[in-house]
């Protein structure tokens, strides 16, 4: 999943975007109306969260906008302001959810995951499975042949991406992007030595081994042939 943060509070974003990514979803941040507004418009999210009251443009104009240009990409609003009257004009402006501060991360992450999973008005995938080994994306549990494999954030969010790709070859650079959030080669070993790590876990006392290099091109998970 990858989402979209709206915050001019930097220390609230910065808060934000760490535990997102530890939940194993990618995130861009906007700390101004223009900025987000011009982030949403040229790019696909699954989910906008929006603080509603930003420098340059606020957080209701954004959502209303996009949703004049045709743009249905769910939008969950942030806000101090919590009076009945607030909610409804938030939601009448075309926000999907409203919440107001001060929150619980779990309650904001379990929004987030129920309005991911509404996009395009499908459900995504919650369980992703290569031959015995299975990924659930809303508990984070990771068993192979029914036993619990016990993985750090990276690690997960590692496999997830692989396994959501599976029989296709991803790429370094794709890693550096969805995993790391990197857009550039950092020169370091960081993705061999997580690659080297996630296989312990999840092929050391298993049979078959389900992640592979590809030479010359990155690495793919495959259950048999």
């Amino acid at each position: 999943m990858k989402i979209l943060i709206i915050e001019d509070d930097l220390e609230t974003a910065a808060y934000l975007s760490k535990a997102f990514r530890e939940a194993g979803i990618t995130v861009d941040h906007a700390s101004d109306g223009d900025s987000g507004f011009f982030l949403a418009s040229e790019n696909s999210y699954d989910v906008l969260v929006v603080d509603r009251m930003l420098p340059r443009r606020d957080g209701l104009s954004i959502i209303s906008e996009l949703r004049e240009k045709g743009d249905d990409t769910p939008a969950l609003i942030l806000s101090a302001l919590g009076q009945v009257d607030d909610r409804v004009t938030g939601l009448r402006a075309g926000g999907d959810d409203y919440l107001t501060k001060p929150y619980a991360f779990s309650e904001l992450l379990a929004r987030i995951e129920i309005l991911g999973r509404r996009k395009g008005g499908r459900e995504q995938e919650t369980t992703y499975r290569v031959g015995d080994l299975e990924l659930d994306r809303l508990s984070h549990e990771v068993r192979r042949a029914g036993q619990q494999i016990l993985l750090q954030p990276r690690e997960y969010r590692l496999l997830e991406y692989l396994m959501k790709n599976a029989g296709q070859v991803v790429t370094r650079t794709m890693l550096l992007e969805h995993v790391w959030d990197y857009h550039f080669d950092p020169q370091t070993n960081v993705i061999d030595v997580h690659i080297s790590r996630l296989r312990s876990k999840i092929e050391k006392d298993f049979g078959e081994p389900l992640l592979r290099t590809v030479r010359g091109a990155g690495y793919m998970m495959k259950a048999g042939g």
